[in-house]
């Protein structure tokens, strides 16, 4: 059987806190401690993967991965793997929780969500739900280069849902904040004020007008936007799926792709939700410009597509104990320097976008389509009447290039995101950006 050239571990010690209210009546309390780690080897082509929980011995842990890889390069060898070199992680500036959740009664967290709740029912309202949740995860890697290192961070964080019903119509508004931070997110966010905009946008949603489709100018609130540079740019910028030949942007490192106002960052040093200080490969957290100045400039890598593609590893995450695969962290369009104002003189008549309800993206043919929380019509530079159950859809690189102004008011929202059925915390943002033509989708 061949050598084994390299094994990695990732040993993770987490306790995590949820708290799920329906109606303002608990639905769950859950607290849950685990231990466990992810081990991998390669052999030749071939990585073994194994994972253990509980008591276990980390070194029966590597020398399973590494009788997979082995036997999966004796059966099916493939060409070898070659994989970046990387120095160890120099840890600063690691986010530290002020109030850590774990020194609150769970009757506490009880009792602010449903204070949340309450402020989400106003007139009008037919049901919520909320959630809180904590995670306080320790991080050890160790590889078979000598690389040992290990961190702590705390996540905290809460969303509310109210539903407006009427005639068997229903609308949502939804408020949430996650971060990479302890108690004090309660403190330094409104959070009532967030449950009772949750209510109202529901209520507003009911009585607005359904949209009309057609061809038009648009402009694009924060939260939208970034769901535009994390889905249809940040997804196909990413070193596996252009390795699988899923990407329309294969290939096309050093060429103008986007409107030379479009600056896309991914940049996990930031104390945002998608934070960490270094990856599941021990790979130091370092910010990537994906398009500069409308030009692509570099893909997300791990070590092994950084190798095979030429590149910067640092971006390969795993969910707990499964296998790293690349992801995105903090991403984000970068400021420019135009204003709302600007951008609705220069629409006139058009549409103005703002909230997300989600979508898809097919990163291979390089088109998606998004759903708005709300959109409002634009006339004669003003905005004008609130339109319910608006779509956004089109081409990746058009929108792109027809970005014609990007705004100076850079925002951040916090989710997770889903690839190769594992979920990540991700930060997503973008100024207003305003797009000269766009295929807007009525209800």
């Amino acid at each position: 059987m061949s050598e084994v050239c390299f094994y990695d571990v990732r040993v993770i010690d987490g306790t995590s806190t949820s708290i799920v209210l329906d109606n303002g009546n608990i639905e769950e309390i859950s607290v849950n401690y685990s231990r466990g780690c992810g081990a991998r080897a390669l052999c030749g082509g071939s990585w073994g993967f194994t994972t253990a929980e509980g008591n276990f011995d980390i070194n029966d842990a590597i020398t399973s991965a590494s009788e997979l890889a082995g036997q999966m390069d004796t059966i099916s060898p493939k060409e070898k793997v070659e994989l970046k070199s990387m120095e160890a992680p120099v840890l600063k500036d690691i986010p530290v929780a002020e109030i850590d959740p774990q020194d609150i009664p769970i009757e506490e967290k009880v009792q602010l969500l449903k204070d949340i709740d309450s402020h989400a029912k106003v007139d009008g309202i037919s049901s919520t739900s909320a959630v809180y949740s904590e995670t306080s995860v320790k991080m050890q890697y160790i590889n078979s280069e000598g690389i040992d290192c290990e961190y702590d961070l705390i996540r905290t964080g809460f969303a509310i849902s109210a539903v407006a019903s009427e005639g068997g119509v229903y609308q949502v508004g939804r408020e949430s904040r996650f971060g990479v931070s302890g108690y004090e997110l309660f403190e330094k966010n409104d959070v009532f004020a967030l449950a009772e905009s949750a209510g109202r946008t529901a209520v507003e949603l009911l009585g607005a007008k359904a949209a009309k489709g057609g061809t038009l100018p648009v402009i694009l609130d924060p939260e939208l936007a970034g769901v535009f540079a994390h889905e249809a740019v940040g997804h196909a910028s990413e070193a596996d799926l252009i390795l699988e030949g899923s990407s329309i942007l294969a290939n096309r490192i050093g060429e103008q792709i986007a409107s030379p106002l479009i600056n896309i960052i991914d940049d996990p040093t930031l104390h945002e939700y998608g934070y960490y200080p270094f990856d599941s490969e021990g790979v130091q957290s370092s910010k990537t410009t994906i398009i500069k100045d409308g030009v692509l400039n570099s893909y997300l890598h791990s070590r092994e597509t950084a190798a095979a593609l030429g590149g910067i590893p640092g971006n390969c995450r795993a969910q707990g104990y499964s296998s790293p695969i690349v992801r995105m962290s903090n991403t984000y369009i970068d400021n420019g320097d135009s204003n709302f104002d600007e951008m609705l003189e220069e629409v006139k008549d058009g549409m103005y976008l703002t909230g997300s309800r989600g979508g898809q993206v097919n990163t291979g043919e390089g088109i998606f389509q998004f759903n708005a929380e709300k959109g409002y019509l634009v006339e004669n530079g003003e905005v004008t009447t609130l339109l319910r159950d608006v779509s956004l859809s089109g081409k990746t690189l058009e929108i792109l290039n027809n970005v014609t102004l990007v705004g100076n008011d850079l925002k951040m929202h916090s989710g997770r995101c889903g690839k190769g059925g594992q979920l990540a915390p991700v930060s997503d943002g973008s100024p207003h950006i305003s797009i000269s033509k766009a295929l807007v989708g009525g209800a």
